[in-house]
């Protein structure tokens, strides 16, 4: 979802306030994802009996959700009354699109940036879906819980967290939530605080996501940060301007094929991001 809404001015290398900034007063040096050994870390990603089981039930609910095509449409109508779009894309015009904006932007963004911290992103990926299975099976967050979405945005060090909250902002609790929970990550006292600690590499990361919510809530049109391998990179940056907001990315999976046989062309032949297509 990427696991990134408002307007695309405040976004990318211009508008963007940089992911590096520092940490804050009171916050940890290293986190437990940096300094505790690959098993605790496994151990603690994958929580309790009891927080395993509930995370299954999770799981099976999100895949159950995938073919609700009522609670999608729902979804995209309060999106559309919200101002993100002004046509619908269709379904397959969305799947075609989520799968581009996992190929071009979620995995090579966040392939260069744990590489460029010295971690291994097969490990940093299995530490994900141990944390979260549910949060890894829809890209565009469409079909995702609140809290799924909350927690996923949590658990990330986040590219350009903008769409996320443009996305929350279609529930009716849904900024209130992300920021009272991101408040609790950063007390100790959430019930995912052990489990997401041992994923978030960086720790500023939630002080500077507070300060973002609590900004976006004033004024959607906030500064949104852009963490730093994509501000230093020329062809991230043209990427995250795509898919870093709501509107700009249902503006692209609206350029997608409308038919069965035009997706499977596009997917088959289309290798690198498409920005004929802008």
């Amino acid at each position: 979802m990427v696991m990134a809404m408002g307007s695309e001015a405040a976004t990318g290398m211009a508008g963007g306030a940089s992911m590096a900034a520092g940490a804050g007063a009171g916050t940890p040096a290293v986190t437990a994802r940096l300094a505790a050994p690959p098993w605790r870390l496994v151990l603690n990603a994958v929580g309790s009996p009891r927080e395993a089981a509930a995370k299954a039930r999770k799981l099976v609910s999100a895949v159950a959700g995938l073919a609700n095509g009522a609670a999608l449409g729902d979804r995209l109508g309060r999106l559309r009354g919200l101002g993100y779009m002004d046509e619908v894309p269709t379904r397959l015009q969305l799947v075609v699109g989520s799968l581009d904006m996992l190929r071009f932007w979620i995995a090579p963004a966040a392939r260069d940036y744990y590489q460029s911290k010295g971690i291994d992103f097969r490990f940093h990926q299995l530490l994900r879906v141990l944390d979260d299975p549910a949060s890894m099976i829809d890209p565009t967050g469409f079909l995702s819980a609140r809290d799924v979405i909350i927690g996923h945005v949590m658990q990330v060090v986040h590219a350009n967290p903008r769409y996320d909250l443009e996305l929350l902002a279609s529930f009716e609790d849904g900024l209130a939530e992300m920021e009272a929970q991101v408040m609790a990550m950063l007390a100790g006292t959430h019930p995912r605080a052990r489990s997401i600690g041992a994923i978030v590499e960086d720790p500023g990361y939630h002080a500077r996501l507070l300060e973002y919510v609590r900004a976006f809530r004033r004024d959607p049109t906030a500064s949104a940060p852009v963490r730093e391998n994509v501000e230093a990179s020329g062809h991230l940056s043209r990427v995250e301007r795509v898919f870093g907001t709501l509107p700009s990315s249902l503006r692209y999976f609206g350029k997608m094929p409308r038919t069965v046989l035009g997706a499977l062309r596009h997917l088959a032949t289309v290798k690198s991001f498409p920005f004929h297509l802008l």
